[in-house]
């Protein structure tokens, strides 16, 4: 497993190896004690799966708040996502700060986003699934987000035309009005 820094603190890169042959490849996505012996140390608790049909999907920036924070690690299963880490811990250096990375089938790249960042993706192919596993399970009572098109952040989403948005998604707050959340 080849692992990446990116430019914010604690987000990873993870790029399993893929073993081929004409039949296909295997891949090992997530190995707890080889994770662990690198110094990335989760326990995942709950997968999803989401399938987006049409390019210009986007969700996020979500993040659930503590009690159940939760850390994820995010690869795509089919077609291909942009994907974006936003840090909201409060006190960070890099506080209000993105990175964003396309993952897809193809390349096998997985994002390691720890608990106090935001979490958003755009899809850049028809019926791309993005596939996530969860330290803390969902609970509704602590989702929170922020807009994706929030000017404090300035994602650079590289989309043509507007995105397709969930109503939630939609309405969500500026960074500016979300409460201290995640402290450092």
């Amino acid at each position: 497993m080849q692992i990446e820094d990116t430019p914010l603190d604690s987000v990873k890169i993870l790029t399993p190896r893929r073993f081929g042959d004409a039949r296909g490849f295997f891949s090992e996505s997530w190995n707890r004690s080889r994770m662990a012996e690198a110094g990335l140390d989760y326990d995942f608790v709950q997968d999803n799966h989401s399938m987006s049909m049409t390019v210009g999907t986007l969700r996020g920036l979500h993040f659930q708040a503590p009690p159940h924070a939760q850390d994820k690690l995010v690869r795509c299963g089919r077609g291909r996502l942009f994907d974006v880490a936003v840090d909201i811990r409060h006190g960070s250096p890099t506080f209000g700060q993105w990175f964003g990375i396309e993952l897809s089938f193809e390349n096998g790249k997985q994002l390691l986003i720890p608990k106090g960042f935001l979490h958003g993706f755009v899809t850049r192919e028809p019926e791309t699934e993005i596939v996530y596993k969860c330290t803390d399970y969902f609970a509704p009572e602590s989702d929170g987000s922020v807009r994706y098109d929030d000017p404090e952040i300035g994602i650079d989403w590289a989309m043509e035309g507007e995105p397709l948005l969930s109503d939630k998604d939609r309405v969500a707050p500026l960074l500016k009005d979300l409460p201290r959340v995640f402290e450092l």
